[in-house]
């Protein structure tokens, strides 16, 4: 078995932000807002055997950074061991409530 790296990898943190849109509300809702139809060329999602077709969602204004994002991931979740903590359900509780 290979040696794991002291970080998770930038790769994982990408996968994870997109599987996160995928199921987000905001994703589901412009679909659905949309009547499930591409607004581009009126092509309608489908299910129907021999003729699927799916509908994705575009960011309009792009998604300019990929890499500023992921550090941000980093630097406020994905801290370091000596930045975190290890607390009971009830003094994590209790923390979170001095914060």
């Amino acid at each position: 078995m290979g040696k794991r790296l002291p970080t998770t990898p930038r790769s994982r943190v990408r996968n994870s932000l997109r599987m996160l849109f995928l199921r987000s509300r905001e994703r589901a809702a412009r679909i659905k807002m949309d009547g499930y139809t591409c607004q581009r060329c009126g092509v309608k999602q489908s299910k129907a055997l021999g003729r699927e077709v799916r509908v994705e969602v575009h960011h309009r204004a792009g998604i300019t950074d990929w890499e500023s994002v992921i550090d941000a991931v980093y630097r406020e979740i994905l801290v370091g061991p000596d930045g975190l903590e290890t607390l009971c359900r009830d003094c994590h509780k209790e923390q979170r409530k001095r914060e």
